[in-house]
This record gives C-alpha cells, sequence and structure tokens, in this order.
C-alpha cells in the first residue's frame, strides 16, 4: 500500500484582512484530500496583530487569538498550537495566504524586506526546509517563505502574482520573483521542492481560479513528497 503523505497546513486565523484567507484555506484542506494526504492543522497561540471588521474593512479595538480564530476553519478542536508541533512527523508543508500571515506570522505587511518571522513560525517552517522536504505556499505566503530563506541564507525562485508592490521586496531578500499572469498558475522551484501559486493576490481573480491553482499548487506538493 502506498504511504499517505502527512502534510502541516499552518493558519494564520480566520478572514482575509487580519487572518487566514478563509476560501484558500478550504480549498487547500479540500485539494489535499481528494490527493489523498492526511492533514493536520496548526496556529499559533498568540493574540492576533490586530482585529478587521470584514464587514467595513476597519480596524477594531479589539484581541483575538490566532489559534481560536484558526479553528473556525479547521472546526472545534482540530487545530492544534504551532508550540506542540513537531516537523519530523510531517512530509510536507502548505501556507494558505490571508494578510494575517504578513500580519500575525511575520512583519512583512508593516516591514516588507526588512521584516521578521515570528519565532516558532520561523523554526516550524525552516524545518522543511532544511530537510529538503516540499513546501506548497499560496497569495502572500510566499513573501514569509521569502523572509525564511534570506534567514537561512537561500536563494529561490517563487511568485506572487504579478509582482506589482513585492517584487522589489523579493528581489532585496535574494529571491527571484516570477510574475504570472492568473491565479490558475503555479511556478515550481525543483531545487527547494516549493510550489508557488498567487491566488487572491489577484483581487479579481475568480474563485473557479484561484481553486485551479491551489489544487495544482497542492498536487505538485505532494507529487514531491
Amino acid at each position: 500500500m502506498a504511504k499517505v503523505p502527512n502534510v502541516a497546513v499552518l493558519l494564520a486565523g480566520c478572514g482575509h484582512v487580519d487572518g487566514a484567507e478563509i476560501r484558500e484555506a478550504v480549498f487547500t484542506l479540500l485539494a489535499l484530500d481528494q490527493h489523498g494526504a492526511r492533514v493536520t492543522c496548526f496556529a499559533p497561540d498568540a493574540p492576533q496583530a490586530e482585529v478587521v471588521d470584514h464587514r467595513a474593512g476597519a480596524r477594531k479595538d479589539a484581541v483575538r487569538n490566532i489559534l481560536e480564530e484558526a479553528s473556525r476553519i479547521a472546526r472545534v478542536g482540530k487545530c492544534h498550537d504551532l508550540a506542540q508541533a513537531d516537523p519530523a512527523h510531517f512530509d510536507a508543508l502548505v501556507l494558505p495566504g490571508g494578510a494575517g500571515v504578513a500580519k500575525n506570522f511575520c512583519t512583512f505587511a508593516r516591514e516588507g524586506a526588512a521584516g521578521s518571522v515570528r519565532p516558532d513560525v520561523l523554526e516550524f517552517a525552516s524545518a522543511f526546509f532544511e530537510a529538503g522536504k516540499p513546501v506548497g505556499a499560496i497569495c502572500i505566503a510566499p513573501a514569509l517563505v521569502a523572509l525564511v530563506l534570506a534567514s537561512l541564507g537561500r536563494k529561490g525562485t517563487l511568485t506572487l502574482g504579478s509582482g506589482e508592490g513585492v517584487a522589489g521586496a523579493m528581489g532585496k531578500l535574494g529571491i527571484t520573483h516570477r510574475a504570472v499572469a492568473s491565479a490558475r498558475e503555479i511556478v515550481i522551484d525543483e531545487d527547494l521542492k516549493l510550489v508557488t501559486t498567487p491566488a487572491y493576490m489577484f483581487d479579481d481573480a475568480r474563485i473557479s481560479d484561484v481553486w485551479t491553482g491551489i489544487e495544482r499548487c497542492c498536487g505538485e506538493v505532494l507529487a514531491r513528497v
């Protein structure tokens, strides 16, 4: 019987402006399941960087927990504290997007190429690259990957969509940005076993195109396990 791959999915909360992009997260879980993977979701047990009213798009004077919010997507009790995660137990890592990746997992949203990564996220993600395990990154998550790779002194190739506003930051980190035409596309760095897709980096992307890109991304990640 073929081995069932164990995949870790790291969620940045719930909601595309301050947490994980819900559609991207659900599509990731669906695609991995359709490809026969066993999935475990993780999130840091820590406050979000900010809370946004998704009806109005305005910041709220409130505090929310990343793990509690991510559990809205993963279902009660199905999202685990990142502090308890052991990368050695997993064959691959997939990172859905959402602004929470650039706000809660790192400071890329505020500082760009000068940003830093949460120590627990940095340690977890770095372990996959150091072990030569495949990583998938969706939407803004490749920017987090770029910061991780820079901390490891490694270069790579990825996509954040058209590259407008972010390609320069990637260059400063020693990362090659490859522009693509739509959310359906993926970019593969074979040396790193890194697969990226832009998803809602194209704000006007059709939901079907976002699904296509994420399904392709997850399939290529699993093909490299």
